[in-house]
């Protein structure tokens, strides 16, 4: 997800209410949420702090919107909360209006709304069969960057054909609005399981990242990395067959004048965001979707996201310098495997991860077959003869230094034993030379 200037750093210390992740939202909360940061009624801080409360009184059972806490805590007036409603009731309307006009097409009904975009339900008359179709915000339409890149994502879905891709089918502009045309996944999501408090057995979570994996592969081997590998963004059909959605952030790795203009800019999810991201380096890779990958894991196996905090600042800081605790801390029944796979994907140096998506492939479905995941462990092996050679301690980029024992200890117990054994020696030959004597 990408902001435009003017809210994208005070957003970026509040991403729940940006990238949708509440869950149990009235259709406004989102949209209200956004406008009171926007007109200065409130901090993102204090927008966070109701959102935060809001997901403690659902563990509770009870169900309060974001919009409901913002008036009960005094955040803003119900004369201000009804100007906001009546702001979005008419942009609602206002977006809906065009919908109608798409020649070849019968909106049905809107599905759901982001930050982004507006999803519909609609018929293709010419092949009778249903489609999702994406709407770029009308409040959007005169924004180069944002109609850029609403078609970028369209180009980049368009290119890419396997069963695990939710896939393209048109893109264009009807009057004043612009249009992306998808297949129809009418099921759930892996944000809907969690959600719902569910924690995925191991063998679920595996054959979900291999299909995930398949996706990223095809991808990668395409030329193209998503960047927003996340549980919201992995959908399920009716026959449960995973397929890797929203391609918005998707870019060509040959796309330099792309790389350059988004260089030093934060591109992704703060909760699986890679720390190469988070810098905004100008070279990010396959390896980004690699990371993103082993947290939405991290997050299926343990119930838990892999790092935490108060805003997504503390989240992002996390990524790029807190040791990951091991998932097997967290859920006991897990096998070291999975374990292994994880902290590999998810090692802040991406020289310590997957060398290539077909390699994290291989350890998904050895792990999942019962059997040990050979290219992980080749990983560790070779961080730990590294640290050996150079005498130096892991550091928080070595997967050794996550969750395991860090080589630079077996190193210090050599040399006490090699400092004692030249004591022995020194002692039997003062001995022999003596009795010489």
């Amino acid at each position: 997800m990408y902001l435009s200037k003017g809210i994208r750093e005070a957003f970026l210390r509040c991403p729940d209410l940006v990238m949708g992740e509440a869950t149990q939202q009235s259709s406004m909360d989102p949209e209200i949420g956004r406008l009171v940061v926007e007109h200065g009624l409130a901090t993102p801080e204090e927008v966070h702090d109701c959102f935060q409360k809001q997901l403690a009184s659902e563990r509770q059972g009870d169900q309060p919107t974001l919009v409901d806490l913002l008036v009960s805590d005094c955040i803003i007036t119900k004369r201000q909360l009804n100007r906001l409603q009546s702001a979005v009731d008419e942009q609602e309307v206002e977006d809906q209006k065009p919908t109608q006009q798409v020649p070849g097409f019968q909106i049905i009904q809107k599905l759901g709304a982001g930050a982004m975009a507006t999803v519909y339900l609609a018929k293709q008359l010419s092949l009778d069969r249903l489609v999702a179709m994406k709407f770029l915000p009308k409040k959007h339409t005169n924004n180069p960057e944002f109609v850029q890149r609403f078609y970028a994502e369209g180009r980049a879905a368009a290119k890419l054909n396997h069963p695990n891709i939710v896939g393209a089918l048109d893109v264009g502009q009807a009057g004043d609005r612009h249009y992306f045309v998808m297949e129809y996944v009418k099921g759930k999501t892996v944000y809907d399981d969690i959600s719902a408090n569910k924690r995925y057995t191991e063998e679920e979570a595996l054959d979900i990242a291999i299909q995930v994996a398949r996706a990223l592969e095809h991808a990668h081997n395409a030329g193209f990395i998503h960047r927003d590998v996340k549980p919201k963004n992995i959908m399920f059909t009716k026959d449960g067959v995973a397929k890797l959605a929203d391609m918005g952030l998707a870019r060509a790795v040959s796309d330099r004048e792309a790389a350059e203009a988004e260089q030093g800019k934060a591109f992704g999810t703060p909760y699986y965001i890679s720390p190469e991201q988070i810098r905004g380096s100008l070279d990010v890779d396959f390896r980004a979707d690699i990371y993103g990958l082993g947290g939405t894991l991290y997050h299926m196996v343990t119930g838990q996201v892999p790092f935490d905090g108060p805003n997504p600042s503390a989240v992002m800081h996390q990524h790029l310098k807190a040791r990951l605790t091991p998932p097997d801390h967290i859920n006991p029944s897990l096998s070291a495997g999975i374990g292994e796979i994880i902290e590999v994907c998810m090692a802040k140096d991406r020289n310590q991860r997957y060398n290539n998506t077909a390699a994290l492939l291989e350890d998904l479905e050895a792990v999942r077959h019962g059997e040990g995941p050979l290219q992980a462990r080749k990983k560790f092996d070779l961080a730990s003869l590294a640290s050996i050679e150079t005498g130096e301690e892991t550091t928080e980029s070595d997967p050794v230094a996550i969750g395991h024992a860090s080589p630079s200890a077996g190193l210090l117990v050599f040399l006490v034993a090699g400092w004692g054994l030249s004591l022995i020696l020194l002692v039997v030959l003062l001995v022999v030379f003596t009795s010489r004597g």
